[in-house]
């Protein structure tokens, strides 16, 4: 199936849209890198200044967002990430296949070519890498109707 330019375009969009801003993102990367962090560390490593009450707004929201725990020590909070980074990308990944998976079957047709297009033009391996993976699936499915 050929992949128009318009539905590349598309899936480029949708692949490099992150449900974060980019405040958010900095902050996760921070928490990814150092693990347990109060307000006052994120702002240490941040390349900018930025108010107390910004970031504490930042965490909080992300918090909220079920991105990070939180715990209470003495009168501030230590926040933590509940995802590491590569479950963070798995549900992006994840959640974006499942859209397009849930939308009428030509949606899901649509996504297979793209995705063989954008690997094939990006790289070589990783499209051997997704044959492999395609192959490992097809054995493991026939494992499973074989009683």
């Amino acid at each position: 199936m050929f992949c128009a330019p318009g539905v590349l375009g598309m899936i480029r969009f949708l692949k490099h849209r992150n449900p974060l801003g980019p405040l958010e993102n900095t902050v996760m990367e921070i928490l990814w890198m150092c693990g347990d962090c109060k307000v006052h560390d994120v702002i240490e490593r941040l390349e900018r200044p930025l108010a107390y009450t910004t970031v504490m707004t930042t965490l909080d929201r992300l918090f909220k967002k079920a991105l990070l725990e939180r715990r209470k020590d003495e009168r501030a909070f230590i926040y933590s990430p509940r995802l590491s980074r590569k479950e963070w990308e798995e549900k992006r990944a994840g959640d974006l296949v499942a859209g397009f998976l849930a939308g009428p079957k030509h949606s899901g047709e649509v996504l297979i070519s793209c995705l063989v297009e954008a690997v094939g033009q990006q790289d070589e391996a990783l499209l051997d890498e997704l044959e492999k993976k395609i192959k490992l699936k097809r054995k493991e499915l026939d494992r499973r109707r074989k009683p």
